[in-house]
């Protein structure tokens, strides 16, 4: 059974990572390359390590998996912790990062945090209901492509097939702005942006931002349609409401 105080620890969760966070944000870091050349920080390391800290000291039997220390989905209650996303915007000095957490039971997302430090912002979601900084928040009523606010982190991230697709699409919106990571994914959830559409993401990418845009009324799923889950294809586009989802899906590779 899922922890009845999931989001009272979440809430302890993002105040660490912020904490942590902020104390590096913007200084001089040494930033290695991990085996897929994206990057990683001391900060990555540390606020990974004192998240599993305090998961561990409140439930020992938790499965955790983090994006810098590993481990393994499991059957029961598993936490997914991505410490920083967006590590590039952060030792660029950019402060649209973020901490994800997403509380997995039976290997389904049900609680996501998104923590954004440096704007001192929160969301935490339980596919019902998304709150920011304790207040409920809800996706906008964008019905069609034509007045729809696209994000997306990275073009390069879109190759072959996919990158035309998308290219296609961008042009199709009113509005299309790169660079967002997971802020991306909560300003949806307040209704500033319409659709937010990635490729190449890994599990603890997306994991915490799934019930953060339900709970606000928002459609997640992959680029053929289907649930995002554990062994999903990278792909994600999450839409304020069900028929821009399905008339944004046409545009995308199936």
């Amino acid at each position: 059974m899922l922890p009845t105080d999931a989001c009272a620890l979440l809430e302890l969760l993002g105040d660490e990572a912020r904490a942590v966070s902020l104390k590096y944000f913007r200084t001089q870091l040494d930033v290695t390359a991990k085996s897929d050349d994206t990057p990683v920080t001391v900060a990555d390391r540390e606020i990974e390590r004192q998240l599993r800290e305090r998961i561990l000291s409140r439930y020992p039997s938790h499965n955790i998996v983090g994006e810098e220390e590993g481990g393994d989905v499991g059957d029961g209650i598993t936490w997914v912790i991505d410490p920083i996303d967006g590590t590039k915007s952060f030792v660029a000095g950019l402060p649209l990062f973020g901490t994800l957490v997403a509380v997995l039971e039976g290997r389904r997302p049900r609680y996501g945090m998104i923590e954004v430090p440096v704007l001192c912002e929160r969301w935490i979601g339980n596919g019902n209901r998304t709150v920011l900084n304790g207040v409920p928040c809800e996706v906008s009523a964008c019905r069609q492509l034509r007045d729809a606010r696209l994000c997306a982190t990275d073009p390069q991230t879109f190759a072959g097939k996919a990158s035309t697709a998308f290219s296609t699409l961008s042009r199709a919106v009113s509005v299309t702005r790169f660079g967002t990571d997971c802020y991306g994914y909560a300003l949806l959830a307040s209704g500033h942006v319409d659709l937010v559409v990635e490729a190449e993401l890994e599990m603890f990418d997306v994991m915490a931002l799934i019930p953060v845009v339900q709970g606000a009324g928002g459609v997640v799923t992959t680029w053929s349609g289907r649930p995002v889950d554990r062994r999903f294809d990278g792909t994600v586009i999450a839409a304020a409401t069900p028929e821009l989802h399905a008339e944004a899906l046409r545009f995308l590779v199936q």
